[in-house]
């Protein structure tokens, strides 16, 4: 394996506040976790009470190792090791504890007092390495479900019973049996959230590393201004090509803004897009990759997982829809373009797609080798393994015809190897540092999905949502849209959109008759506002700060470009073949009828498509676009006709003014 250095992606560095040592027992921890991973992906699967516990047990203690007490940019110190360190071993011990008492605590009727206790210290270590690794709003969601258990009028706080609604109202739980919830059993830090942490979501975590250390981001970044750059607004179509191949390797929009951005944002600003512009739709387009095939991040192992949906289904049928997303940010950064006169970048300053492609095409394999195995029916676990071996099999023959054909060396194979051997342990540790995050969330989740189960509250949350909404679906969906800016506040997507799906699930599918897996989809799709929407927009912050833009102002213009974002849900409840497909000619023009829409609604939005668009032309489009989503066949048609009528009038005053000018 090897890579240009500039390629490499930065690795911690020895400083005050950690160590050579620290990182040392860092890198240890990290690597250990990720050979124990592919273990069990590759080699001997495992029981869940070994899987679950013992990788919570490494994420725990890899999280208290890199996130101190009191804050990455301090020493720790004394005092910081005197509460660091009593942690880290309670880590080792919630890794350890249930597979080594496991046939005891499976044959136990009732919980041994040793095992409340443990599941105590569990329920609060991964609440505090919540706080430190995913930030406090996440124990604070977490802290809140836990007391809630214990607010009803058997429970241990009895008098917060008065404080509640009586629709939330329950009987309320001691101790002991909250613990034994989140910690003795499936339904709790154990269930599933984790389940998928700890098996899917870590091995194409790792298999993303893997790529990111051999050079890969700058590959897809390389290809897609190659592709897009000589054309109008070259840099922000590349942005949006880019991130959605990065989407592929990385299961963070942030990380995609500042992986990609660094190189489209800059670029796009010297074109003539104004800074917060710019960083709006890099934004934009980097959020378009946690809901791009085939990895989407984490969420299509989660819906996989909840749905009982077989996992290559999931990615066959959010394709469309992401060409969808990926297709209206396009035609947005186009007419941006277009409306402010710009020109592509001149051919000297790209890249050549021969070039390019002639040096980063084994990057193209790993990725063929894992639609190739999901198609053929193999788990994403194993699909997820032989991923990884299918990297280091490229790269390392990459590596060996370029030393071939430069002039063997013993020398020189003995430092291609050592180059080899250090990305590889590079690799491991950055998958396992990369994971802690969205572990650490899913463990948290699975305390909210235990007291979920444990109190109904599911079931009262839906009947609330129906009440709040009438029973109209479209306001259903509104509520859910709130809810999921509001939970971005404090949640990562993953985790907003497990307690999402735990919460209003049951409702949209029982009482508003949405098919499970559309629900599904549009709460995950929803659950992504949080990095475009005002004013929240994590990943337009990102964006800003390379822009040198406004936040603010940044996140309004990602807002406009993620349009699809909002608007694709919707017409996948009310155009349901698009998803679950149907009759040929239905889904073919249910596919016509969301081109035309997204592409009318854009051109409504910018005042521009092929010229510039008269104001009652651009009102006339928003009842269109609102009857091509009506669920019938005539209104559909009447809108679509207007759509069209209406695209044609701007087409041919394009072509007016185009004979005006050569004349």
């Amino acid at each position: 394996m090897s890579t240009d250095i500039a390629e490499r992606p930065p690795m911690p560095q020895p400083t005050p506040a950690t160590p050579l040592l620290l990182l040392r027992v860092i890198a240890a921890v990290g690597i250990g976790l990720s050979l124990f991973q592919l273990y069990a992906a590759g080699v001997q699967p495992l029981g869940l009470f070994f899987q679950r516990p013992i990788h919570l047990g490494f994420i725990l203690v890899l999280c208290f190792l890199v996130f101190p007490v009191f804050g990455q940019d301090r020493a720790r110190g004394l005092l910081g090791w005197a509460i660091d360190g009593p942690l880290i071993a309670c880590g080792v011990l919630v890794g350890l504890w249930v597979p080594s008492n496991i046939d005891i605590i499976a044959n136990a009727i009732f919980p041994r007092q040793i095992d409340v206790v443990v599941g105590i210290i569990t329920t609060l270590v991964v609440l505090e390495a919540a706080r430190r690794a995913v930030g406090l709003g996440m124990t604070l969601i977490g802290a809140f479900f836990v007391v809630y258990a214990f607010a009803g009028n058997r429970g241990e706080l009895p008098f917060l019973a008065d404080w509640m609604p009586g629709i939330l109202n329950h009987r309320g739980y001691t101790l002991d049996r909250l613990a034994s919830q989140l910690t003795l059993g499936a339904e709790g830090i154990f269930g599933l959230p984790l389940g998928v942490a700890a098996t899917f979501i870590f091995v194409f975590v790792l298999f993303g590393a893997f790529l990111e250390v051999t050079g890969a981001g700058k590959f897809f970044i390389d290809l897609a201004f190659a592709a897009t750059g000589k054309q109008r607004g070259g840099p922000a179509k590349a942005a949006v090509i880019a991130s959605a191949g990065m989407g592929s390797i990385s299961g963070s929009a942030i990380a995609n803004v500042v992986t990609t951005g660094a190189f489209t944002i800059p670029l796009m600003k010297k074109l003539g897009y104004r800074p917060a512009q710019a960083g709006g739709i890099e934004a934009a387009a980097s959020t378009g990759g946690q809901i791009m095939p085939p990895l989407m991040g984490a969420g299509a192992f989660l819906i996989s997982e909840f749905t009982r949906v077989p996992y290559i289904d999931i990615v066959l049928v959010s394709i469309f829809p992401a060409f969808l997303y990926f297709g209206v940010v396009y035609l947005l950064v186009h007419i941006a373009a277009v409306k402010q006169g710009m020109v592509g970048l001149p051919a000297a300053d790209l890249p050549s797609v021969r070039k390019v492609l002639a040096e980063g095409w084994h990057f193209l394999l790993p990725l063929v080798v894992l639609v190739w195995l999901l198609v053929s029916g193999y788990s994403p676990m194993r699909v997820g393994f032989y991923a990884i071996v299918a990297v280091v099999a490229a790269a390392s023959a990459r590596a060996l015809w370029s030393f071939a054909s430069d002039g063997p060396t013993a020398r020189g194979f003995a430092a291609l190897c050592k180059d080899g051997l250090s990305l590889t342990l590079q690799a491991l540790e950055l998958g396992a540092r990369n994971a802690v995050a969205v572990s650490i969330a899913c463990a948290v989740a699975g305390i909210i999905v235990g007291v979920v189960g444990l109190t109904g509250l599911g079931l009262k949350f839906s009947s609330m949502m129906i009440a709040f909404s009438g029973g109209n679906m479209v306001l259903a969906l509104l509520l859910v849209l709130l809810a999921s800016l509001i939970l971005g506040l404090g949640l990562p997507v993953t985790a907003a959109y497990i307690v999402l799906i735990i919460l209003v699930g049951p409702a949209l599918t029982s009482e508003f008759g949405i098919p499970l897996l559309i629900a599904h989809l549009v709460v995950f799709w929803y659950s992504q506002d949080s990095n475009v929407t005002p004013p929240v927009a994590l990943a337009a912050f990102a964006g800003a700060a390379i822009a040198g833009s406004k936040p603010m102002e940044t996140s309004f213009q990602s807002w406009k470009f993620a349009k699809g974002l909002y608007l694709i849900p919707l017409f996948m409840v009310f155009n349901e073949s698009i998803i679950l497909g149907g009759p040929l000619p239905l889904v073919l023009w249910n596919g016509f009828l969301a081109i035309v829409a997204l592409t009318a609604f854009a051109a409504c939005l910018e005042g521009f498509l092929f010229a510039p668009m008269p104001l009652w032309q651009r009102v006339l489009i928003v009842p269109g676009v609102i009857a091509v989503f009506w669920p019938d066949l005539w209104i559909e048609g009447i809108g679509v006709g207007a759509l069209v009528a209406l695209l044609a009038l701007n087409w041919a005053a394009g072509r007016w003014d185009k004979a005006s000018s050569a004349a």
